[in-house]
């Protein structure tokens, strides 16, 4: 983990983005440590995100936790990622955010600049 670290603070130092992709399932050591310094945080849909299991949470506040806890849909609404993506768009949304994050494209038409501007106001409602 030190060394994966590292090497996100060299990304981040050189101003290139760090976007991690939760598939399902994503627990443990990777939820709790190198996939938080991310700068853009998406997952598929229905995935679980979490660091403990549903049952081990449940056993420890001793409580029942609603049916979609820890699913990427409950894990976005309380802030932890920042955008849902379907597997086929992911390219395409990572393309996007990319673009967005490097400042590649200078000369943007009005119709891209508006798609991009939708992509950036869900990104931030998201979060």
């Amino acid at each position: 983990m030190a060394r994966t670290t590292l090497a996100v603070n060299q990304l981040k130092a050189n101003k290139l983005p760090y976007i991690i992709i939760f598939v399902d399932p994503c627990a443990g050591g990777i939820t709790g440590s190198f996939a938080m310094l991310s700068d853009v945080s998406l997952a598929e849909p229905r995935s679980i995100v979490c660091f403990a299991g549903k049952s081990v949470i449940r056993a420890t506040i001793k409580e029942e936790l609603s049916p979609d806890f820890q699913t990427a849909e409950w894990v976005l609404k309380n802030g932890f990622i920042d955008r849902i993506v379907n597997r086929k768009d992911l390219s395409n949304e990572v393309g996007k955010l990319l673009e967005i994050l490097l400042k590649k494209n200078s000369e943007v038409n009005s119709e891209n600049s508006n798609e991009t501007s939708e992509l950036i106001n869900k990104t931030r409602e998201a979060s």
